[in-house]
């Protein structure tokens, strides 16, 4: 099941949030976070997320097992630039390790596009990382275009430092 979240509903699945995004880290996902993470500061990402959510300025969409356990989540931030708004970018798309290849991130892909088409965004971009801790493949498959990439952008969660991938994806 697919559901787009509330802030309500976000802190009503908050456990399993925080164990998405730890679990993920901790499985080498580049999501912005270093391994080990610590508890507190995946709550605190997560509490910092619902005002964003209420403002209007971010969505939260999850996937859900048939007990009702969010096994995967993917957001899109929107730009609020007046010369911007046409666009969105992608963030922290994540499966749990023990949930992958059954196409669920690929679930979460498509409501995060329909999302922004339903508010007339017509571009989105994402970045990921180059080598193992990224999806380089994934996005391609879904007809993302690599743009381009920054040596050294971001550290991987083993700490070394790798290149981004950037896509955009056009919207019909």
């Amino acid at each position: 099941m697919i559901e787009a979240l509330s802030p309500s509903t976000l802190v009503a699945a908050q456990d399993d949030l925080v164990n998405l995004l730890r679990d993920c880290v901790h499985h080498g996902a580049s999501l912005g976070f270093l391994a080990p993470l610590p508890e507190s500061d995946t709550i605190d990402y997560w509490r910092a997320v619902a005002p964003q959510i209420a403002a209007g300025s971010r969505t939260v969409i999850v996937a859900r097992d048939d007990d009702g356990r969010v096994v995967g989540s993917g957001q899109l931030a929107y730009e609020s630039k007046p010369n911007g708004r046409h666009r969105a970018e992608i963030n922290k798309v994540m499966v749990l390790p023990s949930q992958r290849r059954h196409g669920i991130a690929a679930e979460i892909m498509r409501a995060l596009e329909q999302c922004a088409r339903e508010r007339n965004i017509r571009l989105l971009v994402l970045d990921t990382a180059e080598g193992a801790g990224g999806a380089q493949r994934f996005y391609e498959s879904l007809g993302y275009i690599y743009a381009g990439g920054i040596p050294d952008y971001a550290l991987d969660p083993d700490g070394r430092a790798m290149k981004n991938a950037i896509y955009y994806k056009l919207l019909a």
